[in-house]
């Protein structure tokens, strides 16, 4: 596989020179200085290449050209939206990115409830926990007929939760869900946040769906035209929180839409930590049955605690049974003649990296030490692989 590792451009505390010396060959990344919904120019793209270049690296992938709350919604001015990301996509084109990582889920990028969570080792891991989860949503955030979303038994633990918390620790929790992580589209205050909700009222599961269909109508026909393909990154967590629906959390979810929608340009960013959330997901199956489908490839796992909660795993601990997926993923490498673009997903902050101010989930040495352990596997499996 080709070894990438997530850039979030000038501004990242992790430089380009040490990605380089990761071990890395290339850069996933994107304009995130840009606001949703504008056209990316194709002299800020030339910009960032040279850039990235400059440093002996390569870019193919963007991660991520999001996709404005407008056309989730299908609200009626959502076409000129349309029209701005088919033309970033055709600047993207012709500064020589190939795959363009979205998702298309509600309001809220990847969602965690601790960015800190101490491990025995003493690194610190995200962690997302549903009990917190609802303490935030019935006791902060507020939000009408919550209570309905929850069993007993949660409302009973997130009630205890939300009383033990003082107010520091109350608002580290809110920013944490809300404040907008690396990556993440938009930030809220709760107030926005409870006003963005009321929004998508009228937006259930099927008509998202809907909506998520009818914007790869109107964009892969130009994505296939100037040879982009388009991968969706499945929902994080795999499941609908705080009353909003998410559309791309299990298989039968993306054999769906690309039976929907067929085109050569709609494909899949397979995320093995976001599926694996799930454990009725199958991810050494997905890889062998959706392979065709994936252009870029999100590598992690997470290990799954009672009750729901889960915490990000070393790379090759966890629940994802990381070999497997990898050997599938060779096969498909091998049937397909491709080297598909990899990235090391939210590491540990660990070692140096815990007096330093990081990105969460993508401090330098925890990835680094993924991306090496990744290395080692693929290598390895590849090595006992027929000729």
């Amino acid at each position: 596989m080709t070894q990438t590792m997530r850039w979030f451009g000038p501004s990242d505390p992790v430089s380009l020179r040490d990605i380089r010396q990761a071990g890395a060959t290339e850069v996933v990344t994107a304009l995130h200085e840009v606001p949703n919904g504008v056209v990316w120019s194709l002299e800020a793209i030339r910009a960032r290449r040279a850039e990235i270049e400059r440093a002996g690296l390569g870019w193919t992938v963007v991660e991520s050209l999001p996709v404005h709350e407008a056309i989730k919604l299908g609200a009626p001015d959502r076409d000129r939206y349309l029209d701005a990301y088919c033309e970033s996509l055709r600047h993207l084109a012709a500064g020589g990115v190939t795959v363009v990582t979205y998702n298309f889920m509600p309001l809220l990028d990847w969602t965690r409830t601790d960015l800190a969570w101490a491990l025995p080792d003493g690194a610190l891991a995200l962690r997302f926990e549903p009990v917190a989860l609802a303490a935030y949503d019935l006791h902060i955030l507020r939000r009408p007929d919550a209570a309905a979303d929850y069993a007993e038994a949660v409302r009973a633990a997130a009630d205890r939760r939300y009383h033990e918390m003082d107010d520091q620790a109350r608002h580290r929790l809110e920013r944490t869900i809300i404040a907008g992580l690396p990556g993440s589209e938009e930030s809220f205050t709760s107030a926005e946040f409870r006003r963005a909700i009321d929004g998508y009222a009228q937006v259930g599961a099927d008509r998202l769906r809907e909506h998520h269909a009818a914007f790869l109508e109107a964009v892969c026909p130009v994505a296939e035209s100037v040879g982009v393909q388009l991968v969706v990154h499945p929902d994080d967590p795999p499941f609908p929180i705080f009353g909003l629906p998410r559309v791309v959390s299990t298989e039968a979810d993306l054999a769906a839409l690309f039976a929907r929608v067929p085109s050569i340009a709609n494909g899949l960013c397979f995320c093995s930590g976001s599926l694996g959330a799930r454990l009725d997901n199958d991810l050494p199956g997905m890889v062998e049955r959706l392979g065709d489908r994936i252009g870029f490839v999100h590598l992690r796992s997470v290990q799954h605690e009672p009750d729901g909660a889960f915490h990000e795993a070393a790379h090759l601990e966890g629940n994802a049974r990381m070999a497997n997926i990898v050997t599938a993923l060779l096969e498909v490498q091998r049937r397909s003649g491709r080297s598909l673009p990899m990235r090391p997903d939210h590491g540990h902050q660990m070692l140096d990296d815990l007096t330093k101010q990081t990105n969460p989930g993508y401090s330098l040495l925890g990835r680094m030490r993924g991306l090496a352990e990744l290395r080692g596997l693929e290598r390895g499996i590849a090595h006992g692989l027929p000729a």
